[in-house]
C-alpha cells in the first residue's frame, strides 16, 4: 500500500499548524540570524589563485592513502565541499539533481576563457584552431567513455532534455505515422509505455499509452508531438502486486512498434537486481521485490525484442553514465542521452549518442549556421552528422569542461566508483531505517537487490520541504524535496512530494552519519509541536 503523508498538499504545507495562531512562517519561529544563510570557506588551502588558476592541492584520486575511502580521497578535489553553511559544515546530498565540479574541471574552464577563447570550426587563426581541436577532442572523449563506434555518433546538446526533444522532433516526426506505436519503457516501474499514433478523429483502438511513473522529460516531448498529430494519451499502471508486468511488456511489442524508450536509472528511486551475476538496472516507484521477479530481463534482451519487430531503442542514461560503466555497443541501443552536470562537468551541455546510419537519415532539428552544407535563396543542403544537429555557436567551454570531467572520472575508474557507491547505498538505507516514522520507497537491499546511492522517503506528518528547509538552515545539510520531475508517480503514491538524499563518490559514511543525526533532530523538532 502506498505511504500517505497527511501533511502533503498541492502547495507547501505550512508549518503554522504546529504553532500558535500568531506564528505563520519560519520568520515567526526562528531568529533572523537563523534564516539568513551565511557561507564561509574553511581556510584557503584549496582556493585557486586568480592570476594563475593553479591549485595548491596535489591530491589525486589514485594516490595511496591506506585505508581511506574513495570519498575521503576525492573530496579534497572539490573546493565547494570545503565550506560552512548556516554555521555547520556543508553536507551535500543532492547529487541526483547535479554533481559538484572538481578543480580539474574548473581549471580547464578558466584556461579556455583566459587562453584560447574563440569560435570553433570557422576561423583559421591560432585561437580558433586550438578551440576547435579542444572541442572535438571532448567529443572523442565522450565517444570513448561510452564506447561508441566513432566520435561522429556523439551530438552535443544543451542537456539531455534537448537530446530527447531532438529525437522526438527529428526522428519522431520523420518516421512516425498513423497506426505506428511508440513504446516508452520507464525503468521506475520497468513497464513498457505504448504510444500509438492515430489521426485526429480517427480510430481510437490504438491509443497512446504511458506509464504513470514517467519523468517529465519523457512525457512532455511526446505530448507536444501527439498534439501535432491528434494522438491520444493513455496510461499503464502496475500489477496488483505492484511489480512490472513483463509478459505485457513482451506482448505490447508488434510490427507497429517504432520506438522503445528505457531509462537506466531513475532520479527518484532505483535498485539493481542480480540475475546470474548480471546487474540489471531498474527504476521503480515503490515496487517490492517479488519472488518471481527473476523473470525480468536486462536491457540487452529488451533491445533484442524491439529490434526483432523493427523498433529502435532510446536510453535515458542521465543517472547511469555518472555512476557505472555504460557500453552502447554492448547494449546495442539506437539512441542514448546524458547530461554533463550530473557527471562532474559544467551545466549547459549534454549529449545524444546515435548510431551513424540512423543519424545520417534524420533531418535537422534546428536551422542556422554550422549545420549547413550550402545555402541558396530557395533551399539549403545540410551538413553530415553531428554538425547537422549543432546549429549556431555551441557551448564550447562547457564541452571542453565535460571532456575534463570524463578525464577525471576515468582516472578513478567507473567500476571503482560503482562498487564504492553500492556500499555507500547500503549504509544510507540501513541508517535511515533508524529514523522514527520514516517510509523509504523501494525494496531493502539484499543478496538479490542492490540499491543505488539514493533514497527517497517521507516521514509521517512532516512535509518534505519542511524537512529539507530545517536540515539546510539548522544543520547545513543539502537534500532535495518535491516531486523530482515525476508528478504522475507521486500522485500514484498518493503523496505530493518526497524528500531525497542522493550520494556520489565524493560523499562519505561520516556525512551519512551527520545527515542521520540532523534528520533525527529535525523529526524531534517538528513532532514536539504535534
Amino acid at each position: 500500500m502506498a505511504f500517505v503523508s497527511p501533511s502533503c498538499s498541492s502547495s507547501h504545507a505550512s508549518l503554522s499548524k504546529f504553532f500558535s495562531p500568531s506564528l505563520r512562517s519560519f520568520a515567526d519561529i526562528f531568529p533572523r540570524s537563523f534564516l539568513n544563510p551565511r557561507s564561509r570557506h574553511f581556510g584557503g588551502a584549496r582556493r585557486r589563485s586568480a592570476s594563475t588558476g593553479s591549485c595548491s592541492c596535489s591530491s589525486s584520486p589514485l594516490m595511496d592513502v591506506g585505508s581511506a575511502s574513495l570519498g575521503e580521497i576525492t573530496r579534497v578535489d572539490f573546493p565547494i565541499l570545503n565550506q560552512e553553511v548556516n554555521g555547520s559544515r556543508l553536507v551535500y546530498l543532492d547529487n541526483a539533481a547535479t554533481s559538484q565540479k572538481p578543480s580539474a574541471v574548473l581549471d580547464v574552464l578558466r584556461d579556455y576563457y583566459e587562453g584560447y577563447n574563440s569560435n570553433v570550426h570557422r576561423g583559421i587563426h591560432y585561437l580558433s584552431a586550438k578551440a576547435t581541436d579542444a572541442y572535438e577532442l571532448a567529443r572523442k572523449k565522450v565517444s570513448v567513455f561510452i564506447n561508441a563506434s566513432e566520435p561522429k555518433e556523439i551530438v552535443f546538446t544543451r542537456n539531455a532534455t534537448e537530446a530527447i526533444n531532438l529525437v522526438a522532433y527529428s526522428w519522431g516526426l520523420a518516421n512516425l505515422k498513423s497506426g505506428d506505436e511508440l513504446k516508452v519503457k520507464y525503468s521506475d516501474t520497468f513497464i513498457l509505455i505504448l504510444v500509438t499514433w492515430v489521426r485526429l478523429g480517427g480510430p481510437r483502438t490504438l491509443p497512446i499509452v504511458l506509464t504513470i511513473a514517467e519523468h517529465h522529460s519523457a512525457i512532455v516531448p511526446w505530448q507536444v508531438i501527439t498534439e501535432k498529430t491528434g494522438s491520444v494519451l493513455k496510461f499503464v499502471s502496475l500489477t496488483k502486486d505492484e511489480v512490472p508486468d513483463v509478459e505485457e511488456l513482451r506482448k505490447l511489442l508488434s510490427k507497429n512498434t517504432k520506438l522503445v524508450v528505457v531509462h537506466h536509472v531513475s532520479n527518484t528511486l532505483v535498485y539493481y537486481h542480480r540475475i546470474n551475476s548480471c546487474v540489471i538496472w531498474k527504476l521503480i516507484d515503490q515496487v517490492k521485490l517479488n519472488s518471481q521477479s527473476g523473470s525480468i530481463l536486462p536491457i540487452n534482451e529488451i533491445v533484442g525484442w524491439a529490434h526483432n519487430v523493427g523498433a529502435k531503442v532510446l536510453v535515458d542514461a542521465c543517472q547511469s553514465v555518472p555512476h557505472m560503466v555504460v557500453d552502447v555497443q554492448k547494449l546495442d541501443v539506437d539512441f542514448l542521452v546524458a547530461s554533463s552536470h550530473k557527471m562532474c562537468g559544467p551545466t549547459g551541455i549534454g549529449f545524444l549518442y546515435g548510431k551513424s546510419e540512423t543519424l545520417a537519415r534524420m533531418p535537422p532539428f534546428l536551422g542556422g549556421g554550422e549545420m549547413i552544407a550550402d545555402v541558396f535563396l530557395d533551399h539549403s543542403t545540410y551538413a553530415e552528422p553531428p554538425s547537422r544537429f549543432e546549429a549556431g555557436t555551441p557551448a564550447i567551454a562547457e564541452a571542453i569542461g565535460l571532456g575534463a570531467a570524463i578525464d577525471y572520472l576515468s582516472s578513478i575508474g567507473m567500476q571503482r566508483i560503482h562498487n564504492y557507491e553500492l556500499d555507500l547505498a547500503n549504509y544510507l538505507y540501513h541508517s535511515l531505517q533508524s529514523v522514527p516514522n520514516i517510509h523509504i520507497y523501494g525494496p531493502a537491499p539484499s543478496e538479490t537487490v542492490e540499491r543505488a546511492a539514493l533514497c527517497s522517503f517521507n516521514i509521517t506528518n512532516i512535509h518534505p520541504t519542511d524537512i529539507a528547509t530545517f536540515l539546510d538552515q539548522q544543520h547545513g545539510v543539502a537534500i532535495r524535496s518535491g516531486h523530482h520531475c515525476a508528478q504522475p508517480l507521486h500522485r500514484f503514491l498518493h503523496v505530493n512530494a518526497s524528500a531525497r538524499a542522493s550520494l556520489y563518490f565524493y560523499n562519505t559514511k561520516d556525512e551519512v552519519d551527520r545527515f542521520i543525526e540532523a534528520l533525527k533532530d529535525t523529526v524531534s523538532f517538528f513532532t514536539s509541536f504535534q
